[in-house]
């Protein structure tokens, strides 16, 4: 039963990557620790970002952006960088998310496809999330009412003036950072040679999608104890409810019924994986980065973009289903795209796919080879 529980909950932990993942998650050094003589040590900073004018008007004197590096970057005659990847993580996540051996050990050990020896992988914490800066470092639900485009952006002020990388050779990212990339093809189409978004859909959230997020930021905000987000201790019902639609969103029935036959096993399953999910969550943090995909619509831009796109959705993912049809439709406008829609079997994960890299590193490979520049 244990082995049952550590596998679906990481299932859960990897659909949404929330913050009480990271208790799960191995430290950079750790990562780096399985590996000694293959994987170039990791290297942990933060940025700061003064004065920051966010979307709504609202300022911060400092924003402070957490990253973790591997490898290290490698500039042209031009001095222009051409080993870099930033892969972004999901909502409530970090980018310690990517240091699990089901992405990390299939990705970046030397011969992989994005081998740490021979790539620059910068993996930020969002604003809002990790140890960037967030509402629960101390002012609550008096912190900017970040969105999408304040993301997208603080990213690339991280990228380009806190790492000095100009050019990207790769943008990947799960989940939100699935909707992250779409956004980065859009503002900045001639600063990377690729894309590939996993794990979401390239217009505004709206059907099933909004509901169940405008269910959880109600469940919060309408807990009495939330107290306008000036809370000391965490309101309990508003962790729960959002627990349980996290549970929801990020279920995967074909492994679920096979791994919890009985009620017994499903009551056990459950009572333990909300445990572990309330015990690292904070209302204010979850309820800003729920709310942060309130605009978000690339739909109307997607034909600005220039380079390959990979975009890459599972066909058990319960945020995005297939049947839905807009992926299909949408990948149209990319002039460059491709749309791969992974069959369920036992590889398939749900939403969470998107972090076993093992279900879909063959379409990295293809992205790589065919937006390799010409001097590569």
């Amino acid at each position: 039963m244990t082995t049952i529980l550590k596998r679906l909950g990481l299932f859960v932990t990897l659909a949404i990557a929330l913050a009480q993942g990271q208790a799960g998650a191995q430290t950079p050094a750790e990562n780096a620790a399985q590996n000694p003589s293959s994987t170039p040590a990791p290297h942990e900073g933060d940025f700061v970002i003064h004065n920051f004018r966010f979307q709504s008007g609202e300022t911060l004197p400092e924003v402070r952006m957490h990253y973790t590096t591997f490898g290290a970057p490698v500039k042209d005659g031009g001095g222009h960088t051409t080993n870099a990847v930033l892969i972004l993580h999901g909502t409530g996540g970090t980018g310690h998310q990517f240091l699990r051996p089901v992405f990390a050990g299939v990705l970046f050990g030397t011969g992989q496809l994005l081998d740490a020896n021979k790539y620059y992988i910068i993996l930020p914490d969002n604003v809002g999330h990790g140890k960037s800066s967030k509402p629960s470092d101390g002012i609550h639900a008096r912190f900017p009412q970040y969105d999408y485009a304040d993301m997208v952006s603080l990213q690339h002020e991280l990228v380009e003036k806190g790492l000095g990388v100009d050019h990207l050779r790769l943008v990947m990212g799960t989940s939100m950072g699935c909707m992250h990339s779409w956004m980065w093809g859009e503002a900045y189409p001639t600063q990377m040679d690729a894309l590939m978004p996993l794990a979401c859909l390239p217009v505004q959230i709206a059907g099933r999608n909004r509901i169940w997020r405008k269910m959880v930021i109600d469940g919060i905000r309408q807990d009495p104890e939330w107290k306008n987000g000036d809370y000391r201790t965490e309101p309990r019902t508003a962790l729960d409810l959002s627990a349980d639609f996290l549970v929801i969103a990020g279920s995967v029935p074909l492994q679920m019924q096979k791994e919890l036959p009985t009620r017994d096993s499903a009551d056990k399953y459950l009572d333990e994986t909300i445990k572990r999910i309330t015990s690292g969550l904070d209302a204010n943090d979850f309820l800003y980065a729920v709310s942060a995909s309130r605009d978000y619509d690339p739909s109307s831009k997607l034909g600005d973009i220039r380079v390959p796109v990979m975009f890459v959705n599972s066909a058990d993912d319960f945020i995005n289903p297939p049947e839905l049809g807009i992926a299909e439709r949408e990948i149209k406008q990319v002039k460059k795209g491709k749309f791969v829609l992974l069959p369920i079997s036992e590889k398939t994960h749900g939403h969470g796919t998107h972090t076993w890299a093992a279900a879909w590193q063959q379409y990295l490979k293809e992205l790589l080879d065919q937006s390799s520049p010409p001097s590569q």
